[in-house]
């Protein structure tokens, strides 16, 4: 059973599970993952805390939804936030099951599609400003390059939140995209927002999406069969 530190935000909770029934075979209910999921939208907010210095720490609600999960009878959490990632190291010393953690997934998967190459990162600010992403590309002699237009892109990702995932935004994630081709090799979408709104981008070559890295490390986890 996976235990899903959710509501960050709600609807990439949602698109969380939808991908995993997906990437599930199945040929009954019984054969899909078991999800234990809390979707907690009133966790603060990780861009309000870390960026503008005027929330409150969304840590001891984090904390309080992973143990929460674990007594319930989870074998491993996972969190389909990338921001929040930034807490991995204290979810983890809080709980004694594995923490699936997206970041270094995603990180891992990138050699494995282009060995050494710049990686343009699709993320919020937050994740820029504490470095989720960087430190750890650094680790594996990757260059990170950010989008020319990243308020834009931060404009993007709190439309998500308002309900904003139509044709037009997802027009508007994929220029922002493309302006990083000439730039690197890579493109990883790391924020669970635009994951929502990436349709025009992941069957591009050279796309990464780490919603559904971490979907497939949950099916692998879970031993069921993928598709």
């Amino acid at each position: 059973m996976i235990g899903v530190i959710g509501g960050m935000g709600p609807e990439a909770t949602v698109e969380l599970m939808r991908r995993v029934t997906a990437r599930t075979r199945a040929e009954d209910d019984e054969d899909h993952v078991h999800l234990l999921i809390e979707s907690n939208p009133k966790i603060p907010s990780r861009i309000a805390h870390l960026i503008e210095g005027t929330g409150r720490d969304p840590l001891p609600e984090i904390l309080r939804v992973a143990r929460n999960l674990q007594d319930a009878g989870a074998d491993a959490l996972a969190m389909p936030c990338n921001t929040a990632h930034h807490y991995a190291e204290e979810i983890q010393a809080a709980v004694s099951i594995p923490l699936l953690h997206m970041v270094k997934l995603a990180v891992a998967r990138i050699p494995q599609v282009h060995p050494r190459t710049r990686v343009g990162l699709l993320a919020s600010s937050a994740v820029h400003r504490v470095g989720v992403y960087e430190r750890a590309l650094a680790d594996r002699g990757l260059e990170v390059i950010l989008p020319r237009r990243q308020d834009d892109l931060m404009a993007l990702i709190r439309g998500v939140k308002r309900g904003e995932t139509g044709a037009r935004t997802t027009q508007q994630l994929a220029e922002i995209a493309l302006e990083l081709e000439d730039d690197c090799k890579i493109a990883l979408i790391a924020c669970s927002e635009l994951s929502l709104i990436s349709a025009q981008l992941v069957a591009r070559p050279g796309v990464l999406d780490s919603l559904d890295i971490l979907v497939d490390a949950i099916v692998e986890f879970a031993g069921a069969r993928t598709r």
